[in-house]
């Protein structure tokens, strides 16, 4: 089966990400390298970029496809998911015992519960016939998610043991919260748009 340029775009941002997470694996806050981090972000934004670029591409070239559909969020997923649950593990724990990422591991459990939950969603709706395509909250999650873990490879990379003071880090994890916000308000409305079909399910 010959894979079209969208799908060899996202199957590369996939790749791309393993590259990223076995990088990211090998950093150690108790002996930081800002460098290491810096090569993490260009990797990440790389893989950012061509999430709109496949995107693009198929609707340009009229060639959606139902694994493009099925391996561009899911590559999606796993990039952001995996970002995070890196972010608030041990490696970013410093000499004193404290995260400088400023995620913490409910945080990682809210951003994975959401995902979770649309998935099956999504696929509930459309097994009952109903479309489930993406909503503007969904869109924002991802940008969101997507900036707020780039600012947080770039900050402690530099910020924290350099001398941009506090205005940065305090910016990184606003940016955290923010993320988590709005990944709350996505999941509640993606709940509230399948009310009707999770009470027909209920009743049925």
């Amino acid at each position: 089966m010959r894979i079209n340029l969208p799908n060899q775009i996202t199957i590369g941002r996939l790749i791309l990400a393993v590259v990223f997470f076995v990088l990211l694996s090998r950093y150690d806050q108790r002996s930081p390298s800002a460098s290491l981090l810096d090569v993490c972000f260009a990797i990440f934004v790389v893989a950012a970029v061509t999430d709109a670029l496949d995107g693009y591409l198929a609707r340009r070239q009229n060639q959606v496809t139902n694994l493009g559909r099925i391996l561009d969020p899911l590559v999606d997923k796993v990039l952001v998911c995996g970002a995070f649950a890196f972010f608030a593990s041990d490696i970013f724990v410093n000499a004193v015992g404290e995260n400088v990422t400023g995620v913490a591991p409910w945080m990682v459990v809210l951003i994975f519960g959401r995902e979770f939950l649309v998935t099956g969603l999504r696929g509930f709706s459309e097994s009952r016939g109903q479309s489930y395509e993406a909503a503007l909250s969904g869109k924002l999650k991802m940008v969101s998610q997507s900036v707020t873990a780039g600012v947080v490879l770039v900050v402690v990379a530099h910020a924290l043991p350099a001398s941009w003071g506090a205005t940065a880090v305090w910016t990184m994890k606003a940016l955290v919260w923010l993320t988590v916000v709005v990944t709350a308000l996505s999941m509640l409305q993606y709940l509230i748009r399948s009310k009707d079909v999770l009470t027909d399910a209920y009743r049925g």
